[in-house]
């Protein structure tokens, strides 16, 4: 590589000739290699929940401890701090300290650690990951009998999280502390406790032994509290993420209007949105594996997504850009495992199997209150909210068939989910990343105004560093995971058959690798065209939502709109609606029919025999006024 400029490497060959490469096409290829350093392994969610905690504990301690003796710091190169003397590499050879290592394990109470075991631990780990620190033992099956409840031991860890890096605190304090967490959660005497011997010897094995009871915390808490938060001068250095309101309603799966939010990945330094996802108001956190994997995996590599981007963007008229101009747009698009990521853990929620992913890829986990450093970030995101939401009540006024249920009502939102998604992805990338912003200024050029794809372009090119995207088979790994049955249709999740040729040979078959026969799904929460099964060859296979052309079939627009107006119509009281022939008789049955038409929604329009056209029908204006089907307004719809 000879240089980096604009998102495109220049190459240099030992003939001398040279070749242009969009960066993300280089890094995404399939024979790309970072020469001396082997590609992340991601553990994978169901084999690692289903590992005994201890395990887990025991295989980020030695984590811990291998990197202490590669690099001289638990945490990594990039941790700071001073190397201990005898973990020194400018002194001691990696074999010295190997056996420095197992003298100290030993010391703090670990059996059978010698020099090679310490040895064996280190290669494990870098052929397979956190996973190949795992004691093989806890991954056979083993009986109960001589282990402590796991309700215990739950309560342990989280006395040992409480009491982390107080100096006065003692085993006793601890084991006091976790008998009453154990009370207070399933009620005093219902669960057995083991003796105070066996008490004492599981907060040893469950206790990190270099952050044993007493000691003070390793990990410093307040290292940027009195300068404020560190500047970013990367790409993906830190990424911030928050989450604000949309102005403009959806209809949701139940047919009626629903308020939404959006949660934005924004890069620090760049101002870009290096990920964002549209969910309901009142839903559960926002998964952080979701939004890594939405930013730190390029969309043109996805399985399937050229195919989905195409039945999309068809589906809704207005566009700002055309199809072929949007794939040219994602190549190019900002995308990178973050260094840093910074969120709020009141509408992010971080569990302990992204702590496990974040510990392979080398991502920091940061969390702030918005209160504190994450007002700049929340500011933003609501200024894009709020951009956002003109541009998406224009597109929801423009799309046929959109009107309110009468005379002088306010338009009724007709934008899915998934066409709300759409709509922002797209007005991301031509709207957001190319419209300058205020706070993208250099201090010694205070009137010239960057965008954030120009401040990408001028960062990168300044750090020399590419931050490296994942492949494709990672994007599948990181969503969440859940068991279910494949039968002769295909699988059902959410009320959705999904089903590909991949399905052939398994179907009404049990999966030979889990107890309960169900076979492994990746879904993504905020995108139900694609789920992914997990085959017994070991990879993810992608199974596509057999529906998911059903916004491309005619008449559909109409069908929408009238199944939407039919679920609201439940809701109103019972004097807006329309009255039925058979409820009245005389003057006093026409009235209530003449005073219900206006609420009958663009069924009932107008008087006498006026005729309205809606969605390529003609409303009469006769008793209810049903419709009539007419081919020529249905047909410009086309």
């Amino acid at each position: 590589m000879s240089g980096l400029v604009d998102g495109r490497v220049y190459l240099a060959a030992d003939d001398g000739a040279t070749g242009c490469v969009l960066a993300t096409a280089l890094v995404s290829a399939a024979g790309f290699r970072v020469v001396g350093q082997a590609d992340p392994e991601i553990p994978a969610a169901e084999q690692w929940a289903a590992l005994p905690v201890a395990a887990r504990e025991r295989a980020l301690a030695w984590q811990r401890h291998i990197r202490e003796i590669e690099t001289g710091l638990p945490g990594g190169p990039a941790s700071g701090g001073v190397p201990r003397l005898e973990y020194d590499p400018q002194r001691f050879t990696l074999a010295e300290r190997e056996h420095a290592k197992a003298a100290e394990l030993t010391a703090l109470g670990w059996t059978k650690v010698s020099r090679a075991t310490v040895q064996r631990r280190r290669i494990a780990y870098h052929k397979q990951g956190l996973m190949g620190l795992i004691d093989q033992r806890t991954v056979r099956p083993r009986s109960g009998t001589g282990h402590a409840d796991g309700r215990v031991v739950a309560a342990v860890l989280e006395a040992l999280r409480l009491r982390r890096g107080r100096k006065a605190t003692t085993v006793k304090q601890i084991i006091d502390l976790a008998e009453q967490i154990v009370a207070d959660r399933h009620g005093r005497g219902r669960v057995k406790l083991p003796a105070q011997a066996s008490m004492y010897r599981l907060v040893k094995a469950l206790s990190d032994p270099a952050e044993p009871p007493g000691s003070p915390a390793r990990t410093a808490t307040g290292r940027y509290r009195m300068g404020g938060t560190p500047p970013a001068l990367r790409p993906a250095e830190r990424v911030h993420v928050a989450t604000a309101a949309l102005g403009v309603p959806v209809v949701g799966e139940d047919g009626r209007a629903v308020a939404v939010s959006v949660t934005a990945a924004v890069d620090g330094a760049t101002g870009c949105v290096l990920a964002a996802v549209v969910h309901g108001r009142q839903a559960v956190p926002v998964q952080l594996p979701v939004l890594l994997a939405e930013m730190a995996v390029p969309r043109v590599v996805r399985p399937g997504w050229r195919e989905m981007l195409r039945t999309a963007h068809e589906s809704l008229p207005g566009r700002l850009m055309g199809v072929e101009a949007r794939l040219e747009a994602a190549a190019v698009r900002p995308v990178a495992v973050p260094e840093t990521l910074v969120f709020d853990p009141a509408t992010a929620a971080a569990g302990p199997w992204l702590l496990s992913v974040c510990e392979s890829l080398g991502v920091s986990l940061e969390a702030v209150s918005a209160r504190q450093e994450g007002r700049a970030v929340a500011e933003t995101v609501r200024v894009l909210a709020g951009l956002f939401t003109r541009h998406a009540a224009a597109v929801a006024a423009a799309r046929p068939g959109l009107g309110g249920d009468g005379p002088g009502q306010p338009a009724q939102a007709m934008l899915s989910v998934l066409h709300l998604q759409d709509v922002l992805d797209e007005w991301i990338t031509a709207v957001w990343h190319t419209r300058p912003q205020e706070a993208l200024r250099h201090p010694l050029m205070p009137r010239a105004v960057l965008s954030p794809k120009e401040m990408w372009q001028v960062l990168l090119g300044a750090a020399g560093v590419l931050p490296l995207p994942l492949g494709a088979r990672h994007f599948a790994e990181l969503l969440p995971a859940g068991r279910h049955a494949v039968t002769e249709a295909g699988i059902r999740l959410g009320r959705r058959r999904y089903d590909a040729a991949c399905l052939d040979e398994h179907r009404g078959r049990s999966c030979p690798t889990t107890d309960d026969g169900r076979w492994e799904v990746h879904h993504h929460p905020y995108d139900v065209r694609q789920v992914h099964i997990r085959l017994p060859d070991g990879e993810l296979h992608p199974l596509t939502w057999t529906d998911s052309a059903h916004s491309l079939r005619p008449f559909d627009a109409t069908v929408h709109q009238r199944t939407a107006q039919t679920v609201a119509a439940r809701t109103r009281p019972a004097a807006s609606r329309p009255a039925s022939p058979s409820e009245g008789a005389g003057a006093a049955g026409q009235h209530a029919q003449t005073e219900a038409a206006p609420q009958a929604g663009p069924l009932a329009q107008g008087r006498g025999v006026a005729e309205a056209p809606v969605q390529g029908h003609r409303a009469s204006g006769e008793g209810l006024g049903w419709p009539v089907w007419d081919a020529r307004a249905q047909a410009g719809q086309w």
